[in-house]
This record gives C-alpha cells, structure tokens and sequence, in this order.
C-alpha cells in the first residue's frame, strides 16, 4: 500500500478548493454580465431596467385612444430644434463645484443649426441637477404634501421589455383606485349628492386617464357638449342647484344624455354630483336610482336655453357661488391619479389627454425633478365669431389676425400671465408634448392663478371663498408657492375660452363682495396658511 506525505495531501486539498473557488467565480461573472447585457443599464427611454415601487395588478381596460405603438421614439429633428429652457424663474444658487461650473457651460451651447440648447436646471436648494437614477413620477414628487399611497415598499425590477404608454405609466405613478359608489353626504355647510348620474364609463383604473374637474350651475351646461367634444376622457362636474334650481338641472343632465347628436359623449364620460346648502334643500330628491327613470322630451327647448342668471334660486334668494365647494367636489370624486381642475367655459385642445400620458410615459429628465410639480395650461380667448383653435398652428393664426388674446388680458392681465407666455406663443409645434418652461409663481407671476393638470396630492381650493368676491384660487396658488411647487408649463396644451372676449365691467356688488373678500384673506386666511403650509421668501397672496 502507497501512503503520500501528509503535508502532499494536504497541498492537493488546497489546489482542488482553490480551482472549485475561481470557476464559481467565473460562472458569477458570467452570469452578472449577461444580466446587465440584457437589463441595458438604467436609462428608461432606452428601455433599461429601473427601480420602482410596488407592482399593481395590470388592469384589463384600455384607454380608448391609446397608440398600440408604445416603444418611445426619439425626437425629430424638428423637435430637438424647438428644445426650449427649463430653468427657474429664480437665480440658481452658485455652489462653485464643478456640475455647476459645467451646467453653467451646457447652458450656453449651441446646436448644430446655431440655435441655443437649453439645460434642464434645478431649483433645489441643493443647487446641484437632479439624480437621473430611480426616479419617480409618484403622486406629487417630493414636498411635504406626497399622497399617503407614495410611501416607499418593496422595490420591483421593470425591464424594456415593459413598453405599453398605459403600464408605464401605472408603474410609474403607483396609485390607488378610487371608488365608484354613490353616496349622500354632508361637506360643511352643503349636503352633496356624489356620483348622483354617473358615467356609463364604469370603475376605471386610476392611471388610465386623466379627469377633467369643474363645477357649474345648470345655465352653464351649454359648454358640456362642446368641452366633450375636445376632451374625449373623463369628466366630474359639481352642480350648485340649491332649492328650485335642483329639478331644471336634472331636467338639463336628462336632455343633455338623450336629446343631443353627441348626447354619447355625455353618457360615456360625465359624472354628475348636485350639492346645495343645508338651509336651501329642494322640496324632493329623488334616489340615485331613480333619477333617469323620467326621461326628458326632446321636442321642448333645452332647459338651460335662455335663462338669465336672475331667475335662479341662487339670485333670487341673493346666494353667494361657492365657486370652491363645487371645485373641490369635482376633484375629490375624480377617479384618476391625473387631474384637470378647470372651469367649464375652457376648452382644451383635442388629443391632450393622450399625448399627456404619453409624456408621463416617457419619464423625461424634468419628470425626474424632487420638487413637487403642477403643468399648467395657457390659456386664451377668442372673438365670438372666431372658431375654437384645435392645434397651435391655428392658434397662432388667429393671435397673428388679432382675434385672439391672452385670457384676461383686458380683465386682469396678471393673473393669468404665464412665464415665458411670448416665447411660447411663437414657438413651432412639436409632435409630441413636452414641458416647455419650468417657472415659479414669484416675482411678477406672484399673483399668477394658473390652471393646470395635477393630482389629488395638491392643495385643495379655500370653500370659505365665493365667485362674487373673487381671489379664489389665491389661497390656493400661496400654498404651492410655499410648498415650493415647480410649474412645468406644457409646450402645445392650451385651452381657450368659450368665444367672447370679456372687458372689465364695472360691478358695484363684486367691488364690495371683493372688498370683504380681501379682508377676510388678509386677516383669517393668511395667517392660517402661515401656520399650516409656512412661509417662504418671494410668495404673496
């Protein structure tokens, strides 16, 4: 028998271990490559992997005009000409590091057609640009007021292959579903019916869409069809009809559902909540279930067809429009995480909706910003016997003619002056949407009443304020100035005002409602949000 040397066997132990050590190491090199080769780094836009939170389940609805083309595309050479500025309305602070020095240097340069390229730059107190890497568009990114469905959970890995508009956009905004049902409520001083006619739309996925939000009494319904007609996409409307008012505007919703070439819009899209003050309660409310029972006959004139404002109940009775009641219903039964909050009278341009979402889809640099962000709208009116513009190009056609003007222009000029308002007038349209400014509402903009697509995150809109007295969005637009709210302007969304051009008109009612309005800011309001939201240099109401 053949014995080897103990310090031999040993040795041969070693050699074996030290060769079973580097294959293992070499399968896990492997291995990790060919994940990385597969993953393609971090960038979203070219379909890498990225981290995200929580993965909902993958909702069976489509939206209606959503592209079965989802790989994004890169910019045409038309688009990339057209790159404008997304810098602060405010000076950066100079931190002297070199990504400073080299923004500073970016900021400067000049494309290949000897136009300038403008530099996303941040607002951030930090003064540094913005981390590229997990970047989220969840509720409203960063500030204070996130959603308490945004907290931070187990993260999920989405790979390229994951390119559908709709589930980017649900993996990136990971929002919860709100309810459909019908409720009987009480809202201060008001008792709600919410969800009282709803859509035939159904329950749908809160990343699906976006709603559109308003509020009216039922002489205004004339703009519903109109509104639909360019929208294409949810709307939740809040209807003041207090005492006799309550039984002409369901007689109106009937008409609108029934009587109408495009009464299909109405039925498919339009949720309809009726609130009214608790002292002002109509002589009968018929169940949800009930209301459509009675039809409307369309041979007799709409019900909301000339009537002059004085002989509402509201009039007659010399009731205030709780103009941020009816708002803040609106937006609170939206079913969307996205949401529109404007006034019925405003028509956007058609195909916003999905080109929005697209946007989102995208998840471009500027989406990928701390701050906590809102994209307004500019807004326009034109002459009564201009037709409504539907694409930018027709726009600028009628503001080159004169027959259109920036909204309340005439009225109040700076409470709807938007940054950059001439350099966006003039810009060519894109094919895609994207964000054409990044601005705050400081300096001259200080009083800047923007309309804008946001989400439930955002500050909800003062009810103690009335139509009559005016300001009553300026609460509103304080608090996002001091939650440090970015105003990402969007470069081809517009809305445009229902034809007519308003002129200043003396209203001895309003000046003193007005008058008692400013008071009642100055001396309750402000202090309030002084103590609720803070204060920050460069914000007014």
């Amino acid at each position: 028998m053949r014995f080897e040397p103990l310090g031999q066997k040993m040795f041969t132990r070693r050699n074996w271990l030290l060769r079973c050590s580097i294959l293992i190491n070499i399968a896990v090199i492997l291995y990790i490559g060919s994940q990385l080769m597969i993953g393609g780094g971090n960038n979203f836009t070219n379909g890498g992997s990225f981290l995200l939170q929580d993965q909902q389940p993958v909702s069976i609805m489509q939206l209606a005009s959503a592209s079965s083309a989802s790989v994004v595309q890169q910019p045409t050479p038309k688009n990339q000409n057209q790159f404008e500025v997304f810098e602060s309305e405010e000076k950066l602070l100079v931190n002297g590091n070199a990504d400073s020095n080299g923004q500073a240097a970016a900021a400067g340069a000049l494309a290949s057609d000897g136009s300038p390229v403008n530099v996303i730059t941040s607002n951030d107190s930090g003064g540094g640009a913005p981390p590229l890497v997990d970047a989220q568009v969840i509720g409203n990114m960063g500030g204070s007021n996130a959603e308490v469905n945004n907290t931070q959970s187990d993260a999920y890995m989405i790979t390229g292959e994951e390119k559908d508009t709709e589930e980017r956009v649900r993996l990136l905004i990971n929002c919860f579903d709100q309810d459909y049902h019908q409720q009987t409520l009480q809202r201060g001083d008001f008792w709600v019916l919410r969800n009282y006619v709803r859509a035939e739309h159904g329950e749908i996925k809160c990343y699906e869409s976006i709603t559109y939000t308003t509020h009216a009494d039922y002489t205004f319904l004339d703009n519903l069809v109109p509104l639909l007609e360019r929208w294409n996409a949810p709307l939740s409307i809040a209807m003041h009809a207090p005492g006799s008012d309550f039984q002409p505007t369901l007689d109106s919703i009937r008409y609108l559902r029934d009587c109408l070439p495009n009464s299909h819009l109405v039925r498919a899209y339009t949720t309809f909540h009726i609130y009214f003050g608790t002292k002002h309660i109509p002589k009968s409310v018929p169940k949800p279930n009930e209301v459509l029972k009675m039809g409307y006959n369309c041979s007799l004139p709409p019900p909301y067809f000339n009537v002059s404002s004085g002989h509402l109940y509201k009039a007659q009775k010399k009731l205030l429009y709780p103009v941020n009641v009816g708002r803040n219903i609106a937006r609170d039964a939206a079913l969307t995480h996205f949401i529109l909050a404007s006034d019925i009278e405003l028509y956007p341009n058609p195909g916003l909706v999905k080109k929005f979402l697209e946007m989102i889809a995208r998840n471009d640099q500027f989406l990928r910003r701390k701050a906590p962000r809102v994209f307004p709208l500019a807004i326009f009116e034109v002459e009564e016997n201009s037709p409504v513009p539907h694409d930018k190009i027709e726009l600028q056609e009628l503001l080159r003619s004169g027959k259109a003007i920036p909204f309340h222009k005439r009225v109040c000029a700076s409470c709807h002056g938007v940054p950059k308002s001439k350099e966006w007038m003039t810009a060519n349209e894109t094919d895609e949407l994207s964000v054409f400014h990044i601005g705050k509402r400081t300096g001259y903009y200080v009083h800047w009443e923007p309309i804008y697509i946001g989400t439930h995150a955002d500050p909800h809109y003062d009810e103690r304020l009335s139509w009559e007295g005016k300001s009553d969005k300026m609460p509103q637009g304080y608090a996002l100035c001091v939650l440090d709210y970015e105003f990402h302007i969007l470069d081809n969304a517009f809305l445009v005002h229902k034809p007519g051009i308003k002129v200043l008109k003396k209203d001895n009612r309003r000046a003193m409602l007005s008058g008692k309005t400013n008071q009642l800011i100055r001396k309750i309001i402000y202090p309030e949000l002084k103590i609720m939201y803070g204060m920050r240099k460069g914000c007014a109401i």
